[in-house]
């Protein structure tokens, strides 16, 4: 999880080079309990999850969800052949939700803290749902646009039609931002993906 011992143990966000810091969301801000969704899945007949998605391997389904490729209803839809039958699409979104923890508020503070430093960015690879739902569980806590008051710009795979570890995203980050990479550290949890922005140029820290 991001604290403030990353910036240290990075060293260089100190030295003075870094002016941006972009920051992946699940298990960096908001805590990801993938074994969650797994159980949730079960009930619903779904014994095969684990097989199909995981952080480091995932069907089509998931990526072309996760890059806006196809809808929440056709995501769903595409779902049912593994499930029981007459399962409701409530019982499928809350089992996909599932996964999602709340955001602490030692990070949004440490985030506001960061803020007065540097331009603060948000790269994910997520979906429709996840995106409403975290936005909204955030927004009862912190107030509406909590993304909007911490980040310059907020990314997400399903808006953007791209996703991580392929360079084209952090390249589009770059440019769409004006960033200029050396100037700029990407953090997330997975080594891929810090692979992918240093191929981008980019600073990267795991």
């Amino acid at each position: 999880m991001i604290h403030e011992s990353v910036l240290q143990a990075s060293g260089i966000a100190n030295s003075g080079i870094i002016k941006n810091l972009i920051f992946d969301l699940g298990n960096v801000l908001i805590d990801i309990d993938l074994d969650r969704t797994l159980k949730a899945f079960e009930k619903l007949g779904l014994s095969r999850f684990g097989e199909l998605y995981s952080f480091e391997n995932q069907t089509r389904t998931f990526t072309d969800y996760e890059t806006g490729k196809i809808s929440t209803a056709e995501f769903r839809n595409q779902l049912r052949p593994f499930l029981n039958e007459d399962v409701k699409d409530e019982e499928i979104d809350n089992a996909w939700l599932a996964m999602l923890t709340h955001l602490p508020e030692k990070r949004v503070r440490l985030l506001e803290k960061l803020k007065t430093r540097y331009k603060l960015y948000l790269l994910s690879n997520t979906n429709e749902m996840h995106v409403a739902h975290f936005v909204a569980e955030a927004e009862k806590v912190f107030g509406k646009g909590i993304f909007d008051r911490l980040f310059e710009k907020t990314y997400y795979s399903n808006e953007v039609h791209m996703r991580k570890p392929d360079v084209e995203i952090y390249e589009y980050v770059i440019k769409e931002a004006g960033l200029i990479p050396s100037e700029t550290l990407f953090v997330d949890d997975a080594e891929k993906n810090i692979e992918g922005a240093r191929k981008a140029g980019l600073y990267g820290f795991w």
